[in-house]
């Protein structure tokens, strides 16, 4: 423990023999230990205060800046998911849910949304009530699209913003396990039905985490970027009718 403290503890003391030194050399001059006690007084008197300014204050303001700056790097990778792979899914993967009509009537985005509105509608996106058509669902065209976009993966994967966002880090796995899971199979064709229930579930785990991610995104477009915004409300799945037309 000594050791790992050591620079500190001998800096501590070099500051505290250079403090004393100065006291005696102003002693040595003036003669007055009448005013080093005063003054000294004084500076431990202001030294909370300083404590608090310093330490509590400003720190805090440096750090929730900090702590912006990287929430917006973050918000511009997970941009750049939604875009490559994120929105993709969301709504391919949604043609063949037989409860469609339930998802959409929850995750139904439009441009009165509140943050309470947005709060409620995570809240359900974490347990959707999914249930997969499997037998509808073209497992090899997912696997080629989620195969071309491997590296992608890889590389966001490997982004250390994302440290500061767990829920994020878990999309991205949920995202390659499905992969893995896919690209592990020789066929894709004739799969046992334990086999498709366990793809379904895999699928049914990653859309939960999809579909919050994507609302904590729409949230961040709608207070940040009303443009983004703008053009999420006209092409998202969950409502009957895209087009990214201005009628």
């Amino acid at each position: 423990m000594i050791k790992r403290y050591y620079f500190i503890l001998t800096l501590t003391a070099v500051f505290l023999i250079l403090s004393s030194v100065i006291y005696l050399v102003h002693y040595l001059i003036f003669r007055d230990i009448h005013h080093i006690f005063i003054y000294m007084i004084g500076d431990l008197a202001f030294l909370p205060l300083e404590v608090l300014l310093v330490v509590v204050i400003i720190e805090r303001i440096l750090t929730r800046r900090e702590k912006q700056n990287k929430l917006q790097k973050l918000n511009m990778v997970i941009g750049a998911f939604f875009s490559e792979i994120g929105n993709h899914l969301l709504q391919c993967l949604l043609e063949h849910f037989y409860n469609r009509e339930e998802i959409t009537s929850h995750l139904h985005v439009t441009a009165s949304w509140t943050k309470r509105d947005f709060r409620r509608a995570t809240d359900v996106a974490w347990n959707l009530p999914i249930s997969v058509n499997i037998h509808t669902l073209n497992l090899i065209q997912l696997k080629e699209f989620l195969s071309r976009r491997r590296e992608f993966l890889l590389t966001l994967l490997g982004n250390p913003s994302l440290l500061e966002n767990d829920r994020f880090t878990d999309l991205l796995w949920a995202v390659t396990h499905l992969n893995e899971e896919l690209e592990a199979r020789p066929s894709l064709n004739s799969l046992p039905d334990k086999d498709l229930d366990h793809i379904a579930e895999d699928i049914t785990r990653m859309y939960d985490h999809l579909a919050s991610e994507w609302l904590d995104y729409v949230e961040h477009l709608k207070s940040k970027y009303p443009y983004l915004f703008s053009l999420v409300l006209r092409t998202h799945p969950f409502q009957p009718y895209t087009s990214p037309l201005i009628t």
